[in-house]
């Protein structure tokens, strides 16, 4: 690991493998990621035929007719898989290897996001797609304010970097995408305790990755639980939200619409703010 990665890889991947036994328990939030990203691919009249699934998990990701080639940066995962071990912004694959590369649930994870997403379009042929999903800004708002109100007197780094959704589309642009979109919706779930929470977390490996995480003691883990619980609902359940930005992308293609080019318009916006039958 360099000084200037955000994570620590190794940590990563052990993180991964231990989540890798009970994952289907705990996969609630990745499949509904991909029932997203699925939703977003049959709107799209194209054939797609070799695809990969890139962050793949246990292999969740079902396209029948497909062939599907799939990469995780856990052991556990791509063995489970039936495909390789590698880190997302460090791909094996040649370029224009695929039609479809679809990620679902791993790019908030990447110590270089906008490398994984250069990858990403290099590996895909001309005309190719990239649909992605991500948990972004706003995710784990609830145990955030817990965690600080359980340390404010000393607040550890317990969270990792977030990205919005206008810096997603951004990063799409500069990746080498065309026709980028980047759009967010809100998964809300209920938790009887911040025990619950965390135990989702570490079954779905999305814990802190940061390097020299301070530990949680006992004492911080009883007084953030206090505020998790103060926050809930006269039920006695406490909402937590995942934010998930999805990301679709083409790579470049001379057949591909393009901007209008600047000057080339017929109609002044005066006179189109005038509406029909304006003199």
């Amino acid at each position: 690991m360099s000084d200037s990665e955000i994570f620590a890889r190794a940590t990563r991947r052990r993180r991964r493998d231990r989540a890798a036994a009970a994952y289907p328990d705990f996969s609630f939030v990745r499949q509904h990621m991909l029932d997203g990203l699925v939703e977003r691919l049959e709107g799209v009249q194209r054939d797609f035929r070799d695809v990969l699934d890139l962050g793949s998990f246990a292999g969740d990701l079902t396209l029948p007719g497909k062939r599907v080639a799939r990469l995780d940066s856990g052991f556990g995962f791509a063995r489970a898989a039936g495909g390789v071990q590698a880190d997302e912004d460090r791909l094996p694959f040649a370029d224009a290897s695929f039609d479809l590369v679809i990620s679902a649930g791993v790019l908030d994870q990447v110590n270089d996001v906008p490398g994984a997403l250069v990858l990403a379009r290099r590996v895909l042929r001309p005309d190719g797609l990239f649909l992605g999903a991500f948990l972004g800004a706003g995710t784990l708002s609830t145990l955030r304010a817990s965690m600080f109100a359980a340390e404010a007197d000393r607040p550890a780094a317990r969270f990792h970097p977030q990205i919005e959704v206008r810096s997603a589309g951004d990063l799409l642009g500069r990746a080498g995408f065309t026709l980028p979109v980047a759009d967010v919706e809100t998964l809300n779930v209920r938790y009887g305790g911040i025990a619950n929470l965390l135990r989702d977390l570490r079954g779905m490996a999305a814990t802190n990755l940061l390097p020299d995480a301070r530990p949680l003691t006992r004492e911080t883990l009883a007084r953030a639980a206090h505020a998790f619980a103060e926050r809930a609902d006269p039920d006695g359940r406490t909402a937590e939200k995942f934010e998930i930005v999805y990301l679709t992308g083409w790579a470049p293609d001379p057949s591909q619409p393009k901007p209008a080019r600047r000057g080339s318009a017929t109609t002044s916006l005066a006179q189109a703010l005038k509406g029909p039958g304006a003199s």
